[in-house]
Formats: structure tokens, C-alpha cells, sequence
């Protein structure tokens, strides 16, 4: 089995930044896309941002321009740079690879990783 580790979230103040990381627990050949969730009380989960394998990356809306995502193949990571956070992003945020190939050929789908609460106070 592989699993992503996700960590980085906290508190922070309006305005502030914060960045969030994801690596996958054990060695690995390769993961194809990634993308960061996220899930406020009462809400549906949403995706915030994804980056394909290539580096190909798409945001939702309410994140553009404040938000980046960034991958680094060789450590089989991917990252969550968030900057003038706002009281609305306050959510569990989650990663997501949608394959990861083992080094001996094994594959797994729709990977994720443990949430982290982000809270961003006014």
C-alpha cells in the first residue's frame, strides 16, 4: 500500500501564508496527476488546484493568483505554497494523486493523504 503524508496547515492571521506539503510514504516510481482539496464545515469537498506530471498546472477561482502549486518528481512531492489567505479558505485540505506506480509495476488509484486543517482567522 502507499499513502501520502500531508502536513503544514495551522493558523494563521488574514493575509498571512502558509505552505502545505505532500510526499508519498514509501519509494515509488512515479505519480501521475496531483491536485490539492479542500472541505469547509457543511461543504462539499473542492478542488483548489491541480498539476499534472508535466507541470501543467489549473487553480479554481477563488484561489487565482494567490495560491501555488508545484511538484518535485524526483521526491515524489507536491506542494501548496497559499498566500493572502482569507477567512474562506479556513477548510481540511487534502492531497491527491490520481495513479502512483510502485517500483515493481504495482499501481494504486485516487491516492489520498490525511487532511490538514488550515484556519485563517479575521
Amino acid at each position: 500500500q502507499v499513502q501520502l503524508v500531508v502536513s503544514g496547515g495551522g493558523l494563521v492571521q488574514a493575509g498571512g501564508s502558509l505552505r502545505l506539503s505532500c510526499a508519498a510514504s514509501r519509494s515509488i516510481r512515479r505519480i501521475r496527476n496531483m491536485g490539492w482539496y479542500r472541505q469547509a464545515p457543511g461543504k462539499q469537498r473542492e478542488l483548489v488546484a491541480s498539476i499534472t506530471e508535466d507541470d501543467t498546472k489549473n487553480y479554481a477561482d477563488s484561489v487565482k493568483g494567490r495560491f501555488t502549486i508545484s511538484r518535485d518528481n524526483a521526491k515524489k512531492a507536491a506542494y501548496l505554497q497559499m498566500n493572502s489567505l482569507k477567512p474562506e479558505d479556513t477548510a481540511v485540505y487534502y492531497c491527491n494523486a490520481d495513479r502512483i506506480w510502485r517500483g515493481d509495476g504495482v499501481w494504486y488509484g485516487d491516492v489520498w493523504g490525511q487532511g490538514t486543517q488550515v484556519t485563517v482567522s479575521s
